[in-house]
């Protein structure tokens, strides 16, 4: 076997044990860590490499790389890698959820908390912001926190302090992953109607299709630049986005970003044929491409910010 196929073995074998589809899927948000690599600058590159090497996991990401692999590949595609962290940590052993509503709302102290890798909690309700709307009139719910907003910011300030390594490496993964989540559109909003008065929890009770190829809005949304868990697939994906607006890019408040997802649901998301209710819908040709066509956009623009982010911010 050459050493390209079989590093798209390994990293597929890897990648597709114990790793649910969230977000943008382990592809998309490889994805946005590719994006971002490109546009690191050598020191920050350098101290990534020094962070994610205190992670539980180092190991097992570097192992997934054949030896003969260039070290500067090799260590793009382990920082690709640590963007899945926080999902992949919802299938690990000696993980457990917390929180309420099967841990997708938080719920005390431990919710907040920030200790770095001596947490084993899953702590879901970081990946999203589910901001509210209503067509129908419906009173709107609170908005949980934390959430995917305030880890954000918080997050950013520990890599900018004199906090200890190990922190700063829990924090990274963190933000490789949240920065991705936050530019998924269903990770900021939900659609709250008098049926479902709580919302529709990102599009999760949103149904597609009818059985036997019941899908979920959500779901859909996640894999809208495919279902692939591969490294190599990734990074494919990502040198074929488009290049995001300057402009646009150099925003830095991740409320700015959760704000453009949110309104991105209304424009894109939740317009025919996903109608009224809760389903079940099936999509068409121009919806397939419409959502493909907005999420390579939101991705292109997630990596290009948390380059941003982490060139300005990381110590």
């Amino acid at each position: 076997m050459s050493g390209t196929r079989k590093l798209i073995s390994i990293l597929v074998v890897t990648f597709a044990l114990g790793l649910p589809t969230f977000a943008w899927g382990p592809e998309g948000h490889m994805a946005v860590a590719y994006v971002a690599y490109q546009h690191l600058n050598p020191a920050t590159k350098a101290r990534v490499d020094q962070l994610l090497k205190l992670n539980p996991d180092y190991q097992h990401w570097k192992a997934a790389v054949p030896s003969g692999t260039p070290a500067a590949r090799r260590k793009m595609l382990i920082f690709m890698m640590a963007a899945t962290w926080p999902d992949f940590i919802r299938n690990k052993a000696g993980y457990t959820d917390d929180g309420t509503e099967g841990g997708n709302r938080p719920d005390g102290p431990s919710s907040s908390q920030n200790i770095g890798y001596s947490d084993h909690l899953h702590h879901k309700y970081w990946h999203f912001v589910d901001t509210p709307f209503s067509t129908d009139g419906t009173t709107l719910p609170a908005l949980p926190s934390p959430n995917a907003e305030t880890q954000i910011t918080a997050f950013r300030a520990v890599l900018a302090s004199n906090d200890p390594d190990e922190k700063k490496s829990y924090d990274l993964v963190w933000l490789e992953h949240l920065v991705g989540d936050i530019h998924q559109p269903l990770h900021a909003t939900t659609r709250v109607s008098s049926g479902d008065p709580k919302g529709d929890n990102g599009g999760n009770l949103v149904t597609l299709c009818a059985a036997p190829c019941k899908q979920e809005l959500h779901g859909f949304w996640d894999g809208a630049l495919g279902s692939s868990s591969s490294a190599l697939s990734a990074v494919s994906v990502g040198r074929n986005l488009p290049a995001p607006d300057a402009t646009l890019a150099a925003k830095k408040d991740a409320a700015d970003w959760a704000a453009e997802s949110f309104e991105a649901a209304k424009q894109t998301v939740y317009t025919p044929p996903i109608g009224n209710g809760n389903g079940p819908f099936t999509l068409d040709a121009i919806y397939r491409s419409n959502a493909k066509t907005l999420a390579r956009a939101r991705v292109a623009l997630a990596g290009v910010r948390l380059a941003n982010l982490l060139n300005d911010e990381l110590k």
